[in-house]
């Protein structure tokens, strides 16, 4: 049960409003305008004299906009309420003595109102609200209720505030203001708004009651009242079974493991019989009950919604049949749920949840002979922290399974590439925990080939590119240094054993850096564990899944030893321990990557060869392929793809994909790969439910949009870091009176202690993460206050240890981590079920970008956000506008991925990485020598196989999908070839290595659109 916990998190949000309000407080030593940030009223008269945009941070007035249902004149009620300041005395510097001021009690007034079509603004009740505040003792400040009506394409909309018109400026600024002001309107018939910026669906309403102005609205049975905060809560999802009995439907992985095909066909007939009911057309005709007529727009929807269900029940019983035709693929199946079942007991979790089956099950006709849909793109979208990571997981075990038993002994299966420029640690142990069970189960059941592995391929600042004898400048690390080998440690936790004795060492014999586990029971026996960090050791080894950033794909035109990844080594070294070897160069005449090393290889022929072609492509995060990155990425997703076909004969890899959006997936996905793509699972009938899950009465998280007026947002934020901080150690310090208060029981204090005890507060960029960092190490009055940091620029090492202690906190309260400051490498990947309190200072750029990030709270229990918005800003006070729908519909708000491969600028960037490509993956291996490092040999060989500008041009142009009717990006890419040769022919030109010929050097980093840096190719 979650009732303490939802309780406990109303409580706090109570604490914060009523801080920011001021309703606690009757005295105070400070001019309260400096302090509180919500109900409070600027005077009109000083307001006006400020910009549009400096209004809305310290506005005049609050009311509501609504819509009549009926034609005017309209009588209704409005009822103001009001408090003010009085400063007692003014105090004094110079005898170091604080003012005092004192709070009114609340003045209210009542007035009757009757507002005619077409009335300009006019001015209600100012005696009757004088007259109230003076009775309250509030000496000098007055208020209007002002009405008019602003009729909108003929529609009339009425607009109700209460403004602060108080005029004398002597005062203290405190006594200008009014105080927990709340506006109410009663007795006016109203039409609910339309939120235009929606697409009609017969899913979704798009319907508002009424319009907050400079606040939120609420309706309290018939009555329309302001609000200082806007609160939306979401609901938390069950996971269910449809119309297929609960108790009878075991998707355990033990079951599956032992005898799968029964399960899942109950499984597929369960949705089979829930599609049925829920899309025929009597239940079509309940979900529009008594509302206007469904359009031709959302029937035609409605049709497409059921057409899609029938396609998915399709592929998943074209699942069902390929398990049930391929001894091999059922085998791998079972394998795979034994191995994802080890790893997640550990987690208490003993079943699969129905969508995750539903999923594998659709990809696995792809597996077998006919390789059906291998061009589609698959994007598994659900719910952030609904498990599309164990998801996908699991498809890649299965795969490498499926590899091993078809005969693919050694190689890469997967490459999983994520967005973001630091991969989150967490996101490498759950892929090592799931390999780690995979090798235990290869090992248990005498599966052949090599272990199953994960590479760590990342480099720069977080894991080598290769470990140099000696240090150097571009490569300072230093065998001889003892602490070298710690700083590269990714492990939290062991993958065999899970015990928290994971440490590194490097093995000279081997030339590697080695992970290890000193537990005493651990299955690895303190050998190395099978995890890969250097790149070069990674290209040795070629382990089974290979996760990473997308820049390192950039590395297709500038390291031969990138063929591993394409079309597999050239050998494998004679000695034992030092892996594959690649093109030979002046450092490493056998090809051998380990330095120094000139033993022979036994050469891999062609046709063995192709079997290390990759299987699977994962992209993470597809939404984050936007802009310039994901213009440049299509380019090299299409190299990776024509290297692949051109050296194996063989199939791209098949691409999965996860996304937080569904907006524009089609396009996009064309876009980037040249493919289609499909979404699972297909979307109900009701947003609310469908056959894989169901909304249920708890709370996921508790949204509260703050409009800040009058002070900084890091004002805000300290102010809500202090409240919450003092509030919850409140659990420590006096427990019974805050369990009182909150009415949940004293036995739940520890859990709520830990679950609430830590709040996180995200920036949009490491500038406002800085300063909100700066800023409450001097303005939140809580002691002691441990903070971290968690961005880009956050060293690996400082990374670790944080979600370390953050995941496994002290059993002290006064040691833990308090306050986690964090950016845009917070919000992908980290997933800690302590974090539940998130305050965001400004809405982020991107609706997806605010799923994601908000996310990443409340994902087990109930969550509490926020939003501060910078209410400057058009964007965020639009938001708060309708901040309820922006909640509730974000899916579809998501802008659409903005993405295009036919720019001109970014055929300049890449095609200089095409040429490269060309020359390692395809003219190197063919060459003579077997070698194309200096211009000279490529002189020789272009000379000898009679190339030609058409023939390269030709070859670029299906390389990187250009269309025969993109006649400019065809003449921009023969220049570049022409250029190429020129230079290449020219022997006065002194170029000495193949990039010296390029019109420009290839680009480092898919986000290097700029700057370029001289790279060797040695």
């Amino acid at each position: 049960m979650t009732d303490h916990k939802e309780r406990f998190v109303q409580w706090l949000d109570q604490r914060v409003t009523g801080a920011g309000l001021g309703t606690d407080d009757t005295t105070s030593t400070v001019d309260p305008s400096g302090v509180f940030w919500l109900g409070r009223l600027a005077p009109e008269k000083e307001a006006m004299a400020e910009t549009r945009r400096e209004r809305r941070m310290d506005p005049c007035s609050v009311g509501i906009r609504f819509k009549p249902a009926t034609p005017g004149p309209w009588s209704f009620q409005v009822r103001v309420r009001a408090r003010g300041w009085n400063r007692i005395t003014a105090g004094s510097k110079d005898l170091d003595t604080p003012e005092e001021w004192a709070k009114s009690a609340a003045a209210e007034a009542t007035i009757d109102v009757t507002a005619n079509a077409g009335m300009r603004p006019t001015d209600f009740g100012a005696d009757l609200l004088t007259a109230a505040l003076r009775r309250v003792g509030i000496g000098t400040a007055t208020a209007v209720v002002q009405v008019s009506d602003e009729s909108w394409r003929g529609t009339a909309e009425l607009v109700v505030t209460v403004v602060n018109t108080t005029t004398e400026s002597g005062q203290p600024k405190g006594e200008r203001y009014l105080f927990e002001v709340e506006l109410a309107v009663e007795g006016l018939p109203s039409a609910p708004f339309i939120l235009e910026s929606l697409p009609d669906s017969f899913r979704y309403e798009r319907e508002m009651p009424a319009l907050g102005i400079n606040c939120g609205v609420e309706m309290r049975g018939t009555t329309f009242v302001t609000t200082d905060t806007v609160v939306v809560s979401t609901k938390r999802p069950t996971f269910r079974f449809g119309y297929t009995a609960e108790d009878k439907l075991d998707l355990s992985f033990i079951g599956l493991t032992d005898d799968p095909l029964p399960r899942l066909r109950q499984l597929v007939e369960g949705y089979a019989q829930w599609g049925q009911a829920a899309w025929s057309p009597e239940a079509l005709a309940r979900l529009q009950g008594d509302g206007p007529a469904w359009t031709p727009e959302m029937i035609a929807e409605a049709n497409r919604g059921r057409a899609a269900y029938e396609a998915e029940l399709d592929r998943l019983r074209c699942g069902v049949a390929a398990l049930e035709s391929s001894p091999q693929l059922l085998r791998s199946y079972r394998l795979m749920n034994k191995a994802m079942g080890r790893t997640a007991s550990r987690r208490g979790i003993t079943s699969w949840r129905p969508f995750q089956v539903g999923f594998l099950l659709g990809v696995l006709p792809s597996l077998v002979e006919g390789r059906r849909d291998w061009n589609i793109v698959e994007i598994v979208w659900f719910a952030t922290g609904g498990g599309k990571t164990e998801t996908y997981l699991g498809l890649l075990v299965l795969a490498v399974f499926h590899d091993r038993l078809r005969g693919k002994h050694s190689g890469i299966t997967a490459w999983s590439r994520f967005p973001l420029r630091l991969l989150s640690l967490q996101q490498t142990q759950r892929f090592a925990d799931a390999l780690g069970a995979a090798e235990l189960v290869r090992r248990e059941h005498r599966v052949p080939g090599d272990p199953i592995a994960l590479g760590y391929y990342v480099g720069k600042s977080s894991t080598p590119n290769d470990i140099p004898v000696e240090p150097t400048k571009d490569n300072p690390i230093d065998v001889e240094d003892d602490t070298m080998p710690a700083r590269f440690n990714v492990l939290l936790r062991c993958p065999f054993c899970t015990a928290r004795n994971v440490s590194t060492r490097f093995n000279r014999r081997h030339w590697r850096l080695e992970h290890f586990c000193s537990a005493l029971d651990c299955p690895s026996t303190g050998e190395a564990l099978p995890l890969f960090v250097v790149d070069s050791e990674i290209y040795r080894f070629l382990p089974s899944v290979v996760i990473g950033t997308l820049d390192k794909a950039a590395l297709i035109s500038m390291q031969a030893a990138m063929r591993g990844f394409i079309h597999g080594p050239a050998g494998r070294c004679r000695r034992p321990g030092h892996g594959f070897t690649y093109a030979k160069r002046g450092s490493r005449p056998s090809g051998c990557l380990v330095p120094g090393c000139k033993d022979p290889s036994e050469t891999i022929k062609a046709h063995d060869r192709a079997m290390f072609a990759p299987s699977f492509r994962l992209q993470d995060e597809l939404h984050l392929l936007r802009d310039s990155l994901g213009a440049v990425d299509s380019h090299y997703e299409s190299i990776l793809d024509d290297l692949q076909v051109k050296n194996t004969d063989t199939d791209p890899p098949k691409i999965i994909a996860s996304s937080a959006t569904l907006s524009g997936y089609q396009r996009q996905t064309f876009t980037l790969y040249g493919r289609r793509g499909r979404v699972f699972p297909a979307l109900g009938p009701s947003v609310h439910e469908s056959y894989w899950s169901a909304a249920t009465p708890g709370t996921l998280r508790r949204y509260v949009a703050v409009w800040p007026r009058g002070v900084t947002l890091e004002w805000v934020s300290d102010r809500t870091i202090t409240v919450l901080q003092q509030s919850v150690r409140r659990l420590l310090s006096e427990p019974e009176v805050v369990c009182a208060q909150a009415g949940i029981k004293p036995v739940h204090v520890p859990e709520l202690l830990d679950l609430y005890g830590t709040n996180v507060i995200y920036g949009n960029t490491v500038k406002d993460v800085e300063a909100a960092r700066r800023s409450m190490g001097t303005q939140v009055d809580v002691n002691p206050l441990n903070t971290v940091s968690l961005t880009g620029q956050t060293p690996f090492d400082e990374v670790r240890t944080a979600i370390a202690e953050l995941d496994r906190p002290p059993a002290d309260f006064d040691e833990r981590v308090h306050v986690v400051a964090a950016s845009s490498m917070f919000s992908h990947g980290v997933d800690i079920d302590r974090l539940n309190i998130m305050t965001v200072l400004g809405v982020p750029l991107t609706t997806a970008e605010f799923i994601q990030t908000t996310a990443r709270v409340g994902r087990t229990h109930p969550g509490l956000v926020y939003v501060v918005h910078k209410i400057g800003r058009e964007r965020d006070a639009s938001v708060y506008s309708h901040f309820q729908a922006f909640v509730e519909h974000g899916d579809r708000l998501v802008e659409p991925i903005p993405v295009t491969r036919s720019s001109r600028r970014v055929l300049d960037l890449t095609s200089a990485a095409a040429i490269e490509a060309r020359r390692l993956f395809f003219h190197e291996p063919r060459s003579e020598r077997l070698k194309l490092t200096t211009a000279d040999l490529l002189r020789a060989h272009h000379r000898t196989v009679v190339t030609t500008v058409d023939d390269e041009t030709k070859a670029l142009r299906e390389m990187l999908g250009i269309r025969d009717d993109e006649h400019l990006l065809d003449e921009d890419l023969r220049r570049a070839v022409e250029i190429y040769f020129a230079k290449l022919n020219d022997l006065g030109s002194g170029a000495k290595w193949p990039h010296d010929i390029l019109h420009r050097r290839p680009m480092t980093s898919l986000r290097d659109v700029e700057t370029q840096i001289p790279i060797s190719d040695d």
